[in-house]
């Protein structure tokens, strides 16, 4: 495809695919895996964005007449170092402005030719790591002489003079190639102080980071709209003029995007991949966009894991027929223990099958010596042996063909430096099966196991009476999905209302993903909820598992997602338990944020994001709009102080005549009216009893203007029933108990209604008697106002998402 025609609204976009190829084709041939900065203007302009300025190749060797050097318009011109290893030009002295005089430039070229190579060994001589790989072990004037080998010559560009100079005038525009989510295009404030700018503003204000397969240049452009980067260059700041069309930008995004996705590992048919290609900045001169510097560097085109035959996940989650390898007939081992967790599960024991050699059967279940001599095809296969017999059991299963699935519970495979090239093996002996579209999907290794109450089994390897209790009734339309069985089960153990269909433990992921595991739930018509913990992707899986989020979103869904990693210590603790990378976290945000999923920062975030999500998702959010209701008025006081943060906001709903009516009624008919004032925050005071408290909700959930309730219900009021004793006259087993009166009135609400018990431990069984009743139950009211206001804006995202 020689050119391509993009268009959103009225923005055209045309690239040169073929001129493009063509540069990277010349590169390649002379070695190279980068593009010289004149080489990125000839991209640039073939990719249709904005024109760079005129330049001119000064080759090293090369004598110059007066009429070469004199053919760029203006007073000045720049000049720049050109070499293949040297990226950050300023600093070794590369770039210079001279004035646009024949003397004046060949005086300027040849200082540069002999002071940039010293400059730059000097500063690779300060900094040895940082050297490229010619130049390691150099030092002196042998680098020095490498160094100034290696220069290609100076290139002359001509000088735009830039409408302003100011603070936040200059634009960084660059695509780059990640390891977990593919290609993502990154827009922002530009210049040398790029990264003080993002780690100083608030997140999203200096730079807008997404994934390009999930978006395009108008999307793109509405993210870039949040940043103090637009702001500056639109014109909406004091003593600001806009110096740049909305077209503009879109047009640029817009081709940046289209260009990623063309030289994507994600593109079969890419004939190579673009690793970075960064213009920082972009300067603007009578509205035109002025490319300063830029980079580009590139890479042969590589193959992709074999895909997995996801749709075995089924059969891993509901099997019809179990097996276990690594029973002991003798001892309470792990796989023991399993099998006891699976009986009591509910599973049949004639559908379960173990291979142990010498046993008949153990605990009831029926014993085969080997693989070779199972009487059927199983569902799954638990495989709980020491990891030095998975490399041997991996070739035996692939070559039965006798299990739809496997789940892998040993550690040990890949954890560890020595324990590396095992769980290689393993992993391209399943890719090689894959390949030929053969063998089982493997879940794990050091996977912890499944829960599954659809399909009435527990493989995890806990003692029962360590195990946390289910929660009682019937269990949610959810679904928990690990890296790490511990978090589950501390979260679990931590929260024991949460209470998911489904518990997976994901493991290494030596074959099944998080991608792959979120894809089947997203199709999945008996969740609603999938609430995810990721310490690392797979190649590309990022990419994968955002595309899978998506799709659950469409239909309807919430994602609650948590990713471990996002400090440099973080990433050093993931990887030393499960083998993960962890990846840029700031990445990982954006581009799960952006697909969809509410992003939690810390456990209780994702465990309250989780309970919210697991009670909510049927209830309708149209907006922000909060009504907030207590018994006392510091915590009135406090959930109005709550509802704003950097990330999220609410806004306290503006009450209707008809509503304010009805509770200034209430208020006069429970003697109130001297004490309450009908506004919002509601502060009805320690008088209000359990009555008044569900009366006022009803009337506030059902107000039009009102999108969510805050219901704090003051456990220590003298006239509210919430104490556990049967015996007094404030029983929480009162038919007209709090707890009682929201059993009945929750469920004919379609508003989302939360409640605060601000109490201490005595008050422990209220909140379970109301979590039981449906309501998310929290401790304090900011913990619950800040919660509610996260869920809510990942409702509506997620609405914005589904309206495209």
């Amino acid at each position: 495809m020689a050119d391509a025609h993009f268009a959103f609204g009225s923005v055209q976009v045309e690239i040169n695919f073929e001129a493009i190829d063509a540069l990277f084709a010349q590169a390649h041939d002379q070695g190279r895996d980068s593009l010289f900065e004149y080489e990125v203007y000839d991209l640039l302009k073939a990719s249709g964005a904005e024109t760079p300025p005129r330049c001119v190749l000064l080759p090293r060797s090369g004598r110059f007449t007066d009429e070469q050097l004199s053919v760029l318009p203006g007073d000045k011109v720049v000049l720049k170092i050109v070499s293949p290893a040297i990226v950050h030009k300023t600093e070794a002295g590369g770039v210079r402005v001279v004035d646009n005089r024949p003397d004046a430039i060949r005086s300027a070229v040849r200082r540069m030719l002999y002071e940039v190579p010293e400059n730059y060994a000097a500063a690779l001589e300060r900094d040895p790591g940082s050297a490229p790989g010619p130049y390691r072990g150099l030092a002196g004037e042998p680098l020095v002489t490498a160094v100034s080998r290696d220069l290609r010559g100076v290139l002359m560009v001509q000088f735009m003079e830039p409408d302003s100079t100011a603070f936040g005038n200059e634009l960084l525009v660059g695509i780059r190639k990640t390891r977990e989510f593919g290609m993502v295009v990154t827009a922002g404030l530009g210049g040398t102080d790029t990264e003080l700018y993002a780690q100083r503003f608030r997140k999203g204000q200096a730079l807008t980071i997404a994934s390009t397969a999930l978006t395009d240049g108008l999307r793109f452009f509405e993210l870039f709209r949040k940043t103090i980067s637009y702001r500056k260059l639109a014109g909406l700041t004091r003593g600001q003029r806009r110096i740049v069309s909305d077209e503009q930008l879109i047009e640029c995004f817009t081709s940046f995007i289209n260009m990623a996705n063309h030289y994507s590992p994600d593109n079969p048919d890419a004939p190579f991949h673009i690793e970075e290609l960064e213009i920082n900045p972009f300067a603007y001169a009578d509205y035109l966009m002025v490319p300063l510097d830029g980079l580009c560097r590139f890479s042969n085109r590589t193959t992709v894991r074999a895909p997995r035959p996801v749709e075995r996940i089924a059969k891993l989650l509901k099997p019809s027929s179990i097996g276990i390898v690594g029973v002991s007939a003798s001892r309470m081992n792990f796989g023991r223990i399993i099998l006891k967790n699976v009986l009591e599960a509910g599973f049949p024991a004639e559908d379960v099958r173990l291979v142990k050699p010498g046993e008949t059967e153990i605990d009831g279940v029926a014993c085969v010596p080997d693989l070779k001599s199972l009487d059927r095809r199983l569902d799954l296969l638990v495989v709980a042996v020491g990891a030095p017999q998975v490399p041997a059991l991996v070739d035996e299963l692939v070559a039965l063909d006798c299990a739809e699935s496997v789940m892998l519970i040993p550690g040990g495979l890949g954890e560890t430096e020595e324990s590396r090239s095992r769980a290689a093996g393993v992993i391209a002996r399943i890719n090689e099966a894959h390949e030929r579209g053969a063998g089982p999907v493997f879940l794990g290794g050091n996977c912890m196991g499944v829960v599954s109450r659809p399909g009435r089994y527990d493989t995890w390897f806990i003692p029962e009476e360590k195990l946390p209790p289910l929660a009682p009734g019937d269990h949610h339309r959810a679904a928990f999905i690990s890296q790490s069985g511990a978090f589950m089960l501390t979260r679990l153990s931590q929260c024991p209302f949460l209470n998911p269909a489904y518990m997976v433990s994901m493991g290494n992921q030596t074959d099944l993903t998080l991608g792959d595991m979120v894809s089947h739930f997203a199709e999945a018509d008996d969740v609603d909820v999938i609430a995810v913990y990721a310490e690392g992707f797979n190649d590309l899986d990022g990419l994968n598992f955002c595309r899978a989020v998506r799709r659950a979103v469409r239909a309807g869904k919430d994602v609650i997602f948590y990713k471990a990693g996002r400090t440099p210590e973080g990433k050093c603790a993931t990887s030393g338990h499960t083998a993960s990378l962890a990846g840029d976290y700031a990445v990982c945000e954006s581009c799960v944020r952006q697909a969809g999923a509410i992003v939690a920062h810390s456990f209780t975030q994702f465990e309250n994001l989780f309970m919210l999500a697991e009670r909510l998702n049927g209830k309708t959010i149209g907006g922000n709009r909060l009504a907030a209701m207590s018994g006392a008025g510091f915590e009135a006081v406090g959930m109005a102080d709550s509802i704003q943060t950097d990330d999220y906001s609410m806004v306290l709903a503006p009450l209707s005549d008809k509503t304010r009516e009805a509770l200034q009624g209430l208020v006069e008919d429970n003697r109130l009216s001297g004490l309450v004032t009908v506004t919002n925050p509601l502060d009805v005071t320690p008088g209000a009893d359990d009555h008044v408290h569900a009366e006022a909700i009803r009337l506030l959930a059902t107000d039009p203007g009102v999108d969510a309730v805050v219901a704090g219900l003051v456990p220590m009021s003298p006239v509210m029933r919430t104490l556990a004793d049967p015996d007094t006259p404030m029983t929480m087993d009162d038919e007209r108990s709090i707890a009682a009166l929201l059993a009945d009135l929750l469920p004919t609400l379609d508003t989302p209604v939360i409640g605060v018990v601000d109490g201490g431990r005595q008050y422990d069984p209220l909140v379970d008697r109301l979590q039981e009743a449906g309501l998310c139950a929290f401790r304090t009211s900011d913990q619950a106002v800040a919660a509610l206001a996260q869920y809510v804006d990942g409702r509506l995202n997620a609405a914005r998402i589904r309206s495209r």
